[in-house]
């Protein structure tokens, strides 16, 4: 019996300590606005049951938001005051998610994750998307991370909706409906999933060289101009700059190849059929890379007029290699350059000069 005592005994102080911190445990209570996601496409919220080919696997856009019932309340007009910034939903601020750019009220918001906002009227909202997250409603927060504002009308549910639902409905592969729906009032969204494509400011900006350099102005020319001057070739190309780099043998490192520029492959156009390195080429337009080494640059002419440099280069699209030896340029030139040298006879040299390095690629043109 003693015996059988000093165990309980034992037990139960080996057990205190657990049942001292499971009473400190809290685990929260069912929310009376719970949390919902909203999906589109619908599809996207349970690939594991989709087939592989479905075009409903891939998830465009996700909502997570908290839920308030209506409980017999007025909602728009008193719960949620005209004229006041409402957060779309209870409790925290809820999420939208991008996962590509879209087009918003002719705006393109760049993918990612947002919160929304609205300050509601009767007849229209002024909808608000924020860069701002984790914050609880609408109090002290940042408006200057307000990315766009946009103004959706509002129109009656035929249903008193009791829950704030939020949904999508699909008008077509590049398009979709952000609707919102509480008591009887519906507003809905329009989202452009094709987004308008712009370019920002590119730090390498292209340029064009053409030769002979008036060639580029055959609206301007006099009559008695145009033969001296019609087009025999042209250069596009990107302009880095050095930066304050370090350029041939760092940045640039010898024995590597070099796409002569940056972004997109420099290109070559020939309006004459040209000889380089005695191999006939016919006029049209040629890509142009260089193996740069101390001393000299190998100019490689290529078939491969589409890519973006020289990664997964073919040597079979190789059309000439030829070897120039480099010089000084006279000035220090802080942004690659290209310009061209008559040398007579129909041979012209296409010159290509950074930092205080250039090459020269001869060309012979065949009138």
């Amino acid at each position: 019996m003693k015996k059988n005592l000093f165990i309980i005994s034992t037990l139960l102080f080996l057990a205190l300590p657990m049942l001292m911190n499971a009473q400190e445990i809290e685990f929260p209570e069912l929310d009376k606005s719970p949390m919902d996601a909203a999906h589109f496409p619908d599809g996207s919220a349970y690939t594991n049951y989709l087939p592989e080919d479905s075009p409903n696997r891939r998830a465009k856009i996700k909502v997570l938001y908290s839920r308030p019932y209506k409980k017999g309340r007025k909602v728009f007009g008193e719960l949620v005051k005209f004229g006041e910034e409402w957060r779309v939903g209870a409790n925290e601020c809820n999420e939208i998610t991008f996962y590509s750019d879209v087009e918003i009220d002719g705006t393109t918001l760049p993918r990612g994750t947002y919160s929304m906002f609205a300050d509601v009227t009767e007849k229209y909202w002024d909808l608000k998307f924020s860069k701002q997250l984790f914050i609880a409603g609408t109090r002290d927060r940042d408006k200057s991370q307000d990315v766009l504002m946009t103004r959706i009308m509002t129109s009656s549910t035929k249903k008193e909706v009791e829950q704030f639902t939020i949904g999508f409905q699909k008008v077509n592969d590049d398009a979709t409906n952000l609707i919102f729906e509480w008591e009887n009032t519906r507003a809905v969204l329009p989202i452009n999933m094709n987004a308008a494509v712009m370019d920002g400011e590119d730090k390498s900006p292209m340029d064009l060289a053409h030769y002979p350099p008036r060639s580029k102005y055959q609206n301007f020319l006099k009559p008695e101009e145009v033969d001296a001057n019609k087009p025999q070739m042209r250069v596009a190309y990107s302009r880095p700059q050095m930066k304050g780099r370090k350029v041939f043998g760092e940045l640039l490192k010898y024995g590597e190849m070099w796409r002569l520029g940056a972004n997109q492959t420099t290109l070559i156009s020939f309006y004459e059929n040209v000889n380089i390195g005695g191999v006939d080429i016919r006029k049209g337009t040629y890509g142009l890379f260089a193996v740069v080494n101390d001393g000299n640059w190998e100019f490689i002419v290529h078939k491969n007029t589409t890519s973006w440099g020289s990664y997964k280069h073919d040597p079979e699209d190789n059309i000439v290699t030829v070897k120039a030896m480099t010089a000084k340029t006279p000035t220090t030139l802080e942004a690659l350059s290209v310009t061209y040298e008559d040398k007579g006879n129909n041979n012209v040299d296409v010159i290509f000069g950074w930092e205080n390095t250039m090459a020269r690629l001869p060309v012979m043109v065949k009138k």
